[in-house]
């Protein structure tokens, strides 16, 4: 090999290595591949957007580790780092991540046909003891809703809905909202970002009421804020995080509102239910 050719082949080397130390780092995230408002593999989902958004200010590539929205199996593949931050987890976390800043707050609502004249908005109200009420099922359990509906013996009319349904639909825990357009039940209980993007989509016109907090009877709340979440130890980029949701405060709250999440004040007051 001539003197000329090691000195380009040298040349070709560093220049390689520059561009390869030069590539932006990765931003590995989880999500539900098919969990739409979240998350889908196509993009679609505000956590998606999300995603997007913090990935370009930060300076990284947007990967994804796609998962179906299983606590028990998110744990897992967490864990084991597999990615480096979840879109929407709890703001109070739990022994697995650590929160950032919420940067949303919603509750849970009751989800009616418009056409029925469905006046709930708290678990006292006399006519859910006839209603039939559609609630989701997780991990073989009722949500918070179901314990106060059971406190007040209402337990003979509710109908079952799996949170995971049917994996091979699409969307399978819309089903729940699906199920009161359809007229199979009377009124639902779910979490409103997923009840106000599914009523926005449906050809029957839906009503979305948040559940009135004062109804309650259990510590259970029905009221979240919403943040991202890093593993624990992860301070770097959680300080990078809770730089984001600041400085994106008005466009997050937007892309919120585009998808028909019901939001609530971060610092709600307390109120009366009628």
């Amino acid at each position: 090999m001539s003197s000329a050719f090691r000195v380009v082949a040298f040349t070709v080397a560093l220049f390689a290595a520059d561009l390869a130390w030069a590539s932006p780092p990765d931003l590995w995230v989880c999500a539900d591949g098919n969990n739409l408002p979240y998350s889908n593999s196509q993009g679609q989902g505000f956590e998606n957007r999300l995603a997007e958004m913090v990935a370009h200010d930060l300076g990284r590539n947007l990967k994804y580790v796609w998962w179906p929205a299983s606590p028990t199996l998110a744990h897992k593949i967490f864990r084991r780092g597999a990615c480096d931050t979840v879109m929407g987890v709890p703001s109070n976390g739990d022994e697995l991540v650590t929160a950032t800043q919420p940067y949303y707050r919603s509750s849970y609502v009751f989800v009616s046909r418009r056409d029925r004249n469905v006046g709930v908005d708290s678990f006292d109200d006399p006519s859910l003891h006839t209603l039939r009420i559609g609630l989701h099922v997780v991990d073989d359990g009722f949500t918070p809703a179901a314990q106060e509906l059971a406190l007040r013996g209402i337990t003979h009319n509710i109908v079952a809905y799996s949170i995971f349904g049917n994996l091979g639909r699409q969307n399978p825990s819309a089903e729940l909202i699906r199920a009161v357009a359809r007229g199979d039940v009377d009124v639902s209980i779910a979490w409103g970002p997923l009840a106000g993007y599914f009523a926005h989509q449906s050809s029957v016109p839906l009503k979305l009421t948040p559940i009135c907090a004062a109804s309650l009877r259990t510590a259970l709340p029905v009221e979240f804020a919403i943040s991202m979440g890093v593993r624990r130890g992860e301070s770097d980029l959680l300080q990078q995080l809770n730089s984001e949701i600041a400085q994106r405060r008005s466009q997050i709250h937007d892309l919120l509102v585009s998808y028909g999440v019901p939001l609530l004040p971060s610092d709600p007051t307390p109120s009366t239910c009628k």
